[in-house]
């Protein structure tokens, strides 16, 4: 059966797709969902920057736990794997000053807050991060930091949970905004999977029977 996934990300969604993302099988939002509304309201997934400055702020607001799309989600993912983060501080901190944060971990307070809330749990590993890492390099995106939340994610979910005959649609992406990560290659790279029909930009969507669809469960990758 075909399943139609909708990964949400921040920036600017068009107008009149709140619907079609609402009649998803599956809806990925990112850190505090501010794509809902235009975006539509449906959550299944939250992907979360579990380091830093955002996982410090997250874990220590109420306001984010409290959140109508967070609360309603059935999962949790943590894009950033410890081990490799706490690996890579000394880097940072030495080429980055101003980031001297950057690699602090609250994966366990995201944790707690999925167990506690009876959400799945996942991890993005290592190894998604440095396959994409190498796909990326092969676009010339210079030096940076990190890939984005956003990339790292539709990297996880085409390894490891998409199905066959799966519509995979992104809507929310700019690639733009903070310096630290290689926007220009990452939108290089998402056109790409989208000339081979991999993935596609939301822009409209003909009538979708919601009846017609299960409700997927993710708490194991394929």
């Amino acid at each position: 059966m075909t399943r139609r996934v909708m990964i949400v990300g921040n920036g600017d969604i068009g107008d009149g797709l709140a619907d079609a993302i609402d009649a998803a099988d599956l809806v990925m939002r990112f850190n505090d969902c501010r794509s809902v509304g235009a975006g539509g309201g449906r959550t299944d997934i939250v992907v979360v920057c579990n380091t830093g400055r955002p996982g410090k702020a997250m874990t220590e607001s109420a306001a984010w736990a409290c959140n109508k799309s967070v609360w309603l989600a059935s999962a949790i993912w943590c894009v950033r794997d410890p081990a490799k983060f706490r690996a890579m501080t000394e880097d940072i901190r030495r080429d980055h000053p101003e980031l001297d944060d950057f690699c602090d971990d609250y994966t366990d307070g995201f944790a707690d807050y999925a167990r506690k809330n009876a959400k799945d749990f996942h991890i993005i590993p290592a190894a998604t991060h440095e396959a994409l890492d190498g796909t990326l390099a092969a676009y010339l995106p210079g030096t940076y930091v990190v890939p984005s939340t956003g990339a790292v994610a539709i990297a996880e979910f085409l390894a490891h949970y998409r199905k066959p005959g799966d519509d995979i649609f992104l809507a929310g992406f700019g690639h733009q905004g903070w310096d630290g990560h290689p926007w220009a290659a990452e939108r290089v790279w998402v056109d790409e999977l989208m000339a081979t029909g991999t993935l596609a930009r939301l822009v409209a969507l003909p009538p979708f029977d919601k009846a017609a669809s299960r409700s997927p469960n993710f708490s194991e990758p394929r």
